[in-house]
């Protein structure tokens, strides 16, 4: 029989017996000789379709894949491979997976919808075809699988005592798909190399205090997070922290900056207090800002904050931000705080507010693009979880979430509803909270400033709860293009003691302010006045007159307490610059002048100007006749007592700030006493400096040099030398600053440097 195909079905054999076959190939110019013939053969049984797998089980995998795992049927052996498919659940859209048959029971299925929930089937394929659809798998949500968090980061010493640390952190960027539960930490004294863990326990919040530490070592450490899935890996080694009690005047750092209520162009920062307060409570905050994730360029955003959460405005909307936080008290101002994560300043959409049929007052919120990392917390007034018995939230798949508000009753429910509208979408933004202003004259200002204001925007003032207007001793001032609005009084008497409050509107946004204006003198005076204004007032004041003290290194100073200096000029008869003897210096509310070994010839009439840009303000100390000789007689004394012990401490060698030319290098050295020879440490930034080509140090007993080669902008710093011995120690700082070529160096900072 003569066919066309290399394969050909053979009919009409008889059961139980064998055959063989043979073939012969053909072209057009004949027939070739038989192939040799096959081994016997005889029918067998008629091949059927094979069973179907069972056990499918879907298992998390990525934020686009699923892992399916499945149990082969008992009859296997005829199994060629298995086909996937795959709906949405509910839908009964099945697709298929694979273009070909999978020869294993596991297979991953990619190209899903994140965060969508799917189920799945197989059939088993063999010659004889493939079987029926096996059971459908459990319902899975497509999401990421868990794994261990990422590392914490940057590790900030809080708080140290001498012989404990309190550490914070920030918490890693990836949780791993399941909230970290805990944080272990590890340690490492710096003379040891070693590193040993600190708690067994987890530490719950990114906090901790490390106890049972030496007085004087250096110290590392390093952070873990844990959760379900396992701990992750540690967090870059922190600096090398000095184990020395804090006496420092200044506050320490805030920690835990975070941010809320991100919109276009402002956003509200929350911070919590430093663990150390420095010499004196603390009074307020700096807050300092930086465009972009990673540049170094701060720049002091906002003066004088007193509480723990601001809203920064004026930011471009859609840039990219850090924040960070710096506490003042009476001696100045603290070092910063960890940066805050960077933020882009750009409104979300969907955030709806309204009643719903049922009278229930409900809060939206819909993300755009949500992960395994996202989470929702609903809290009032930034920290207080709400009320679980007057709300409830709810989380739905495709990223919105609510927050319901059960009213107490249902009357006037839409009235007050009214009023949360105004407060969500209508408020008049506050640019300058009331402030006051004294001129030596006794005229006082009260003012404040909001955004720019319409035409139409009406002011009401009340004082003490009656509405005021202008009058003879009184002006009222409402400039709508600037918001501005001030009070002008030629003079203060008894009856102007009180409340006032602004009450603004401009449309349907709404907004008030109020003073609290009283005097805390004996008398109603200007001087009175003056020195309760200045606690909230932006020009220079006076809050005590210059008086005199000897320090216990026996210096003379002759200081003078101010809540604000926009410049000072000390003076006696010719301008007191940064000599020898003298040293004039100053913070955020102290100016002083030091005299070192006072003699006669520093007798006379001192005199301290401070010009806030209109007048000029000065103060007068006569330090001769028997202010001198009292001054003198005291420094005597402690000369005579005071006792110089054997301690470790640097004599000299280190101005405050030098300047350097990028390209050359710098030598600093310093001369160090004390018995035993001291120990010698060098620092930049805090962090220990190790010998590197780049940084070529030298110790002997009696003197220390760092020579840095070829500067460059980046090593602009603060260094440090720490000298020890078992008497004390003592750390002087020099901050460096490197400028580039064709640049002017900084006229405050000594110059310095050679080149290599």
């Amino acid at each position: 029989m003569e066919v066309n195909s290399p394969r050909f079905p053979v009919f009409d054999l008889a059961k139980g017996k064998q055959y063989c076959f043979r073939v012969r190939s053909i072209n057009k110019y004949g027939v070739s000789d038989p192939s040799e013939p096959s081994a016997p053969i005889s029918l067998a049984k008629p091949q059927e379709v094979p069973a179907p797998p069972h056990s499918v089980l879907a298992i998390r995998d990525t934020d686009t894949s699923v892992l399916l795992q499945w149990q082969e049927p008992e009859a296997k052996d005829d199994v060629l491979g298995y086909y996937v498919y795959c709906s949405e659940s509910g839908k009964q859209d099945w697709k298929t997976v694979n273009n070909k048959p999978v020869p294993k029971t596991r297979f991953t299925v990619h190209g899903l919808k994140n965060r969508t929930e799917y189920v799945f089937r197989v059939k088993s394929v063999s010659r004889a075809g493939n079987s029926s659809y096996s059971d459908e798998s459990r319902p899975i949500l497509v999401k990421a699988a868990i794994s261990v968090p990422s590392a914490p980061s940057a590790i900030a010493l809080l708080l140290c005592t001498g012989s404990e640390m309190v550490l914070g952190w920030r918490a890693p960027v990836c949780h791993g798909g399941d909230p970290v539960r805990g944080y272990y930490l590890d340690q490492m004294d710096k003379s040891m190399e070693t590193w040993r863990e600190v708690n067994v326990e987890p530490a719950k919040e990114r906090q901790f205090k490390v106890c049972n530490l030496t007085s004087g070592n250096l110290y590392q450490f390093r952070v873990f997070a844990a959760n379900m899935a396992g701990v992750g890996k540690p967090s870059e080694a922190s600096e090398a922290f000095l184990c020395e009690k804090w006496t420092m005047p200044e506050p320490g750092c805030p920690y835990d900056v975070q941010f809320r209520e991100v919109r276009d162009g402002s956003l509200v920062l929350l911070w919590a207090a430093p663990l150390y307060e420095g010499w004196s409570p603390v009074t307020g905050y700096f807050l300092e800002i930086s465009q972009g994730d990673q540049s170094d360029d701060w720049t002091l955003q906002i003066f004088h904050v007193f509480f723990y959460d601001i809203q920064v405005s004026d930011l471009q909307a859609g840039q990219t931000y850090r924040l960070r936080v710096l506490a003042v008290n009476e001696a100045g101002v603290g070092c910063a705080s960890l940066s805050s994560e960077p933020v882009t300043v750009e409104s979300q959409t969907g955030q709806p507010i309204g009643v719903d049929d049922d009278g229930f007052i409900f809060l939206g919120y819909e993300a755009d693009d949500t992960d395994d990392e996202s989470k929702c917390l609903w809290n009032k007034n930034y920290t207080e979880p709400i009320d679980a018995s007057r709300a409830r939230a709810d989380a739905k798949k495709d990223g919105y979430v609510c927050a319901c508000l059960y009213p107490s009753s249902l009357r006037h429910l839409k009235a007050r509803m009214l009023c949360l509208f105004c407060c969500f979408f209508a408020v008049i933004a506050l640019k300058s909270d009331w402030q006051v202003e004294v001129s030596e004259q006794g005229n006082v200002r009260l003012w404040l400033q909001t955004e720019s204001l319409s035409d139409d925007a009406e002011l009401r003032l009340v004082f003490n709860d009656r509405e005021i207007t202008s009058a003879p001793h009184r002006k009222i001032n409402f400039d709508k293009a600037k918001g501005q609005v001030e009070i002008l009084f030629d003079q203060l008497s008894q009856e102007d003691e009180g409340s006032y409050t602004a009450q603004l509107k401009d449309g349907r946004a709404k907004n008030q302010f109020t003073l609290v204006f009283v005097d805390q003198s004996e008398s109603f005076t200007p001087v009175g006045i003056t020195m309760f204004c200045s606690l909230c007032s932006q020009g220079p004041y006076f809050q005590e007159y210059l008086l005199w003290s000897v320090n216990e290194e026996c210096e003379l100073i002759i200081n003078l307490r101010t809540e604000e200096c926009i410049c000072f000029l000390p003076c006696r008869e010719k301008k007191i610059g940064q000599e020898a003897r003298t040293k004039p210096g100053s913070n955020m509310e102290k100016v002083w002048i030091e005299i070192c070994n006072p003699t006669e010839n520093d007798k006379g009439k001192y005199t301290l100007e401070m010009f806030d840009g209109k007048e000029t303000h000065k103060r007068y100390l006569d330090l001769s006749g028997q202010v001198f000789a009292d001054a003198f007689a005291c420094q005597q004394r402690l000369i005579a007592t005071c006792f110089v012990s054997d301690r470790a401490k640097v004599t000299k060698g280190l101005p405050d700030v030098v300047a350097i030319m990028e390209g050359k290098s710098l030598c600093l050295t310093c001369f160090i006493d004390g018995e035993p020879a001291p120990e010698i440490t060098w620092l930049r930034n805090d962090k220990e400096i190790a010998n590197q080509n780049q940084f070529a140090i030298t110790k002997e007993p009696k003197c220390s040099t760092i020579t840095i080669n070829d500067v460059n902008v980046a090593d602009s710093g603060k260094y440090c030398i720490f000298v020890r011995n078992k008497y004390g120690s003592e750390t002087v700082d020099v901050t460096v600053s490197v400028y580039k070529h064709g640049e002017k160096p900084p006229t405050h900072a000594v110059e310095m440097g050679f080149y290599a």
